[in-house]
C-alpha cells in the first residue's frame, strides 16, 4: 500500500503545484524540490519524447525513417580469416569475443574475463582512441568478434576496427539513422536496423548484403537465431491513429522474407481486443517494442518489451482498461510468432511509464526466471516458462502504484490518476526518463546479483487533447520535472539487488545520472558512465569506486569488454543527445554540462607486464 510519507508529500506537491503548472508562459524552474513547483514549458515547446526516442510530436512516435542514402564503402579494406558467426557460437560464446548488444541471448552484460579484477583495477591504462563521427545521438553497443570491433557511428556509418590499435580496417555508410545502438553478426553478416529497413553488411568488407524496408523501426537492434531475424517495431505510425498498428515480427536473414507478425496492439475482434474498451482500431496507438529482446534456445522463446499506449494519460486516450499488450512482457514462439504467455506490468498506464527495457534471463533458486525494470523504477521478477508472477521491489521512490495483489502482482494506481482529466495536473514519481531507461542492467552469476543504473526525478503532467483527424498524432502530455524526495540532489543512482530475495545490497548515488549500460566481469568488477563525463570500475561486491576516468563529454551507450591474444580490454564511448534519459536530467540537473563535441570509443587494458 502507499505509505503515509508518499501519501502526505503527494498533497503538499498537489496543492503546491496546481496554480504554477497553468502559468505556461513560465519558464520551467529547473530543480524543483518536492514543496516548490515546476513549471511546463511554454507552449509550442516540445517536451522529451517516450523511452530514448528523439522527440517527434508530443505523442513521443518514436524513431521515423530518414530517407536512405545511397549504400557506400568509404574505407575499403578485408578482415582477415573472418570466422563466420554460428547459432552454435551465439549460444556459447568464446569467452574473449562480444557478440551482442548486451553480450549474450540472455541480455547478462557479463563477461567471463577475468584479468581485470578488484584488485587492479585501479592499474587500468589507455590502450587506443578512435574518434567518432560528431553530432545527433550517439549510444552505440558495439561487438567484437576475434579480435575486430564494429562499431556504430551517427549517421549510419558502421567501421570494423583492429581490437589492438584502433586501426579502421573497413569503413561503410549505409545512411538512415543516426543513433544506431545495436548490431547483431549472423553468419558473414552484421545486421542492423537503419529507420525502417533491415541491413545487413558483409563483415569481412562492408559491403552490403541485405537491405529490406520493414515499415518499422528498432535502433536497438535484433536478435538473430536459426536463420531468423526477430525484431520488434517502432516508429512509422506506431504513435498515430493509423489503421495498421505495431508489430514484432520475424525475417528470413538471407531473404529478409516476414516469416511471422504479432501485433501488439489487439484489435476488436482479437484475444484482448476488449481490453481497450469500445474504441475503434484506429484510435488503438502505442505498443512498441524499440529494445533488443532476449531469447532462451531451451524453451525456444522469444522474450521481449512492449511500450506504453498511446497517448499516454488515460484522460486522452478515453479508455481506461488495461490496452493489451502494452507495457508487458510477451513471450513468442521463436519459429512461429504464437504468444506462448504474456505479463503486462503496467495495466492501464498513464503517465509514460512503460516498462519496455531488458528482459535478463536468469537461471537462480532451481527456477527459470526473467527479470526487468520499467519507467517506474519496479524490477520484476518472472517464471519465464509460464509468465507466472514471482516477486517485485521498488529500486526508487515511486508514489504512482497504491497497491500491487500479492499473488499476481498487478498493480493499482492512485485513485486520482485514474481521475484525471484533459488539462489539469497531475504528479508522481518517477518520470518519463525513468526509474530505469535504455542503460541496461548487469547479471554478476558470481555474486547472483543484479546491478542497474537507475535515475530519481519526479514530474507532473497535463494531458493533451488528441488530433483526431485523419492520421493525426494521438496526443500526449505537458511534462515538467523536479528531484525524487530523499534524493538529496542525486539524480544518479547505482545500486546492486539479489537474484533471489530482491533485496538492495549496495548503491551509489550522485548528482550526474548514469547514462550507459552495466558490464560485469568474473573479476568482480562493474564498469559504467555518467553524464558527468565520468567512467568508472565498481567493485561489484560493495560498491566501491575502484578506478576512473573523466572522458571529454558525456559517457553513454553500452561498454563492452573482449580479450585479444590473452590481453582483456575495456571500450566505452561518448556522446550527447538520446530523449528523455538526456533532457529530464538536463532541466533538473542543469550545471552538468556536457559539451556537444568529443564523440569517441575508448579503451583501456592493463599496463604489459615487464
Amino acid at each position: 500500500m502507499l505509505n503515509q510519507s508518499k501519501g502526505v508529500m503527494l498533497g503538499l506537491l498537489g496543492i503546491a503545484v496546481s496554480g504554477a503548472l497553468l502559468l505556461a508562459s513560465q519558464a520551467p524552474q529547473q530543480g524543483g524540490a518536492p514543496a516548490g513547483a515546476p513549471a511546463l514549458p511554454p507552449a509550442g515547446v516540445q517536451a522529451p519524447a517516450a523511452g530514448g526516442a528523439p522527440a517527434r510530436g508530443a505523442a513521443g512516435a518514436g524513431r521515423g525513417a530518414a530517407a536512405p542514402a545511397p549504400p557506400a564503402i568509404t574505407i575499403a579494406g578485408e578482415v582477415k580469416n573472418y570466422v563466420p558467426v554460428t547459432d552454435a557460437m551465439l549460444k556459447k560464446q568464446d569467452p574473449g569475443d562480444w557478440l551482442l548488444i548486451r553480450r549474450d541471448h540472455s541480455a547478462t552484460n557479463y563477461s567471463p574475463l577475468n584479468q581485470i579484477t578488484r584488485d587492479n583495477a585501479k592499474d587500468l591504462q589507455l590502450a587506443f582512441k578512435v574518434p567518432m563521427r560528431e553530432g545527433g545521438t550517439n549510444q552505440p553497443a558495439p561487438i567484437a568478434h576475434n579480435g575486430v570491433i564494429y562499431l556504430p557511428n551517427v549517421g549510419g556509418v558502421l567501421q570494423a576496427i583492429d581490437g589492438t590499435n584502433g586501426k579502421i580496417i573497413w569503413e561503410s555508410t549505409v545512411g538512415g539513422s543516426i543513433d544506431i545502438r545495436g548490431i547483431t553478426p549472423y553468419q558473414n553478416n552484421i545486421y542492423m536496423m537503419v529507420g525502417t529497413r533491415i541491413v545487413g553488411v558483409d563483415a569481412r568488407n562492408g559491403k552490403i548484403a541485405l537491405d529490406v524496408n520493414t515499415g518499422r523501426s528498432n535502433s536497438s537492434g535484433p536478435v538473430v537465431t536459426n536463420g531468423k531475424i526477430l525484431v520488434g517495431g517502432a516508429g512509422g505510425g506506431c504513435g498515430n491513429y493509423v489503421e495498421e498498428k505495431c508489430f514484432i515480427a520475424a525475417y528470413d536473414a538471407n531473404t529478409g522474407k516476414q516469416l511471422w507478425k504479432f501485433n501488439t496492439v489487439a484489435a476488436a475482434s482479437e484475444p484482448g481486443g476488449s481490453t481497450w474498451g469500445t474504441l475503434p482500431d484506429k484510435n488503438r496507438a502505442g505498443g512498441e517494442s524499440w529494445i533488443t529482446g532476449s531469447y532462451d534456445p531451451a524453451l525456444n522463446l522469444f522474450y521481449i518489451g512492449v511500450a506504453q499506449a498511446k497517448p499516454w494519460m488515460i484522460a486522452t486516450r478515453a479508455t481506461d482498461g488495461d490496452a493489451l499488450y502494452s507495457s508487458s512482457t510477451v513471450a513468442l514462439n521463436a519459429d512461429s510468432g504464437k504468444l506462448e504467455w504474456y505479463y503486462q506490468h503496467a495495466p492501464a498506464e498513464s503517465l509514460d511509464l512503460d516498462v519496455v527495457f531488458e528482459r535478463v534471463l536468469v537461471d537462480s533458486g532451481g527456477q527459470n526466471l526473467v527479470l526487468t525494470i520499467g519507467k517506474d523504477g519496479i524490477l520484476w521478477k518472472l517464471d519465464r516458462k509460464t509468465g507466472k508472477y514471482l516477486g517485485h521491489t521498488e529500486t526508487v521512490f515511486q508514489n504512482i502504484w497504491d497497491s500491487f495483489d500479492p499473488k499476481t502482482g498487478k498493480p493499482r494506481y492512485r485513485d486520482d490518476i485514474f481521475r484525471q482529466e484533459v488539462g489539469k495536473p497531475v504528479d508522481g514519481c518517477p518520470t518519463s526518463a525513468g526509474g530505469h531507461n535504455w542503460p541496461a542492467m548487469s547479471y554478476h552469476p558470481p555474486t547472483n546479483s543484479l546491478v542497474t543504473p537507475l535515475v530519481q526525478a519526479c514530474q507532473v503532467m497535463v494531458a493533451q487533447a488528441p488530433n483526431l483527424a485523419g492520421n493525426g498524432n494521438a496526443g500526449g502530455a505537458d511534462r515538467a520535472f523536479y528531484e525524487s524526495p530523499g534524493s538529496n540532489g542525486n539524480l544518479g543512482k547505482l545500486a546492486a539487488y539479489d537474484v533471489n530475495s530482491l533485496k538492495e545490497i549496495w548503491k551509489i548515488e550522485q548528482r550526474a545520472s548514469f547514462l550507459t549500460a552495466v558490464v560485469t566481469t568474473a573479476g568482480g568488477v562493474a564498469f559504467v558512465g555518467d553524464r558527468g563525463w565520468m567512467f568508472r570500475a565498481v567493485d561489484v561486491k560493495n560498491g566501491k569506486i575502484l578506478w576512473e576516468q573523466k572522458l571529454a563529454t558525456a559517457v553513454q551507450g553500452f561498454p563492452m569488454t573482449y580479450s585479444v591474444g590473452g590481453k582483456q580490454y575495456v571500450a566505452v564511448m561518448t556522446g550527447t543527445g538520446g530523449g528523455s534519459p538526456w533532457l529530464v536530467p538536463n532541466q533538473v540537473t542543469p550545471e552538468v554540462v556536457a559539451p556537444t563535441t568529443g564523440f569517441a570509443m575508448y579503451v583501456y587494458a592493463l599496463p604489459d607486464k615487464k
